[in-house]
C-alpha cells in the first residue's frame, strides 16, 4: 500500500499545473524582455542608414550625418569606422520610435559589401527611461530575404523597481508588412537569468510594434525556472490593448495588457 501511495503522490506532484501566481510571474518577465528587445532593436534600426558597398569609413560618415539629423541631442564622434554616440549631451530631441534615449552607444561598421554587411554594437548605460541596458550585439544582413540576424549579450535593469536580468540571444528580424517605422517581426531564441532563475525562450513569428509593451501577435515557448513549460500567445484586440494568453498543460490564463 505504501508503494502505491508513493507512486500516486509522485504522479500528482509531477503533473502540477500552472498557477495564477506563476502566470503573473511569466507575464512580468515577458514584459521586461519585450522592453529590452524593443530598446536594442530601435537603436539597431537607426544604425542601418548607409549605402551598401561604400568603404566602411565612408559608410560610417553617412551614418553619423543621418543620426545627427534624427537625434540632435546626440554628441557623435567618429574614429575610423566607429561611431561613439552620447545621447543627451546636446540640447534637442532624443526620441526615436517612441523611445527617449540616454546613455551611450558605439557602432562599428566591420564589413559593408553586397555579400556581407556586419555591424558591431556596444551599449553603455543605454536607457529609454523604462529600462537601462549594458551589452553588445553583432548584426548581419541577408539582402535576399531582407532580414537581419542579431546575436546579443546584455544585462539590464528596470528603472521603476530595480529588477535586473542578464542573458543572450540569437534572433532573425524583418520589417512588418506596413514597414520598419511601425515595428518588426522576429524568430529565434533568448536565454536569461532573471527573477527566480533561468528562463529559456523560443520565439515563433512574433510581431512587435516599437511602442507596445508586449508583442501584438505570434507565440513564445518558455521554459520557466519553476520547472514548467508554457506557451504564450499574443493577440491585438484594440489599438491600445493586447491579449496575452499563458497556457500550461491543462490550464491557461488571459491577461489584457495596455500597449504603451
Amino acid at each position: 500500500m505504501l508503494k502505491y501511495l508513493f507512486i500516486l503522490t509522485f504522479l500528482v506532484s509531477g503533473c502540477a499545473d500552472l498557477t495564477l501566481e506563476e502566470a503573473k510571474q511569466v507575464l512580468d518577465e515577458i514584459k521586461l524582455a519585450s522592453q529590452t528587445s524593443a530598446l536594442t532593436s530601435s537603436s539597431i534600426e537607426i544604425s542601418t542608414n548607409f549605402t551598401i558597398g561604400d568603404a566602411t569609413r565612408q559608410a560610417a560618415e553617412k551614418l553619423r550625418d543621418f543620426i545627427a539629423s534624427q537625434l540632435p541631442c546626440a554628441e557623435i564622434t567618429l574614429e575610423d569606422a566607429t561611431l561613439t554616440i552620447t545621447y543627451g549631451a546636446n540640447p534637442g530631441d532624443c526620441k526615436h520610435n517612441g523611445h527617449t534615449f540616454s546613455g551611450s552607444h558605439s557602432i562599428t561598421i566591420e564589413r559593408n559589401e553586397r555579400a556581407a554587411v556586419q555591424v558591431e554594437h556596444i551599449w553603455t548605460d543605454f536607457s529609454n527611461q523604462a529600462v537601462e541596458l549594458n551589452g553588445t550585439a553583432t548584426v548581419t544582413w541577408d539582402f535576399e530575404s531582407l532580414t537581419r540576424q542579431v546575436v546579443h549579450t546584455a544585462n539590464w535593469t528596470r528603472l521603476s523597481d530595480g529588477r535586473t536580468g542578464q542573458g543572450s540571444g540569437d534572433r532573425i528580424q524583418e520589417a512588418l508588412d506596413e514597414g520598419i517605422l511601425s515595428g518588426f517581426r522576429v524568430d529565434g531564441q533568448r536565454t536569461w537569468i532573471g527573477e527566480g532563475g533561468e528562463w529559456n525562450l523560443d520565439i515563433d513569428k512574433v510581431e512587435m510594434r516599437w511602442i507596445d509593451a508586449v508583442p501584438q501577435s505570434g507565440s513564445y515557448k518558455l521554459d520557466a525556472p519553476f520547472g514548467k513549460s508554457v506557451t504564450i500567445r499574443f493577440n491585438r484586440i484594440s489599438n491600445n490593448q493586447i491579449e496575452v494568453t499563458i497556457e500550461g498543460p491543462n490550464k491557461s490564463f488571459d491577461f489584457k495588457v495596455n500597449t504603451i
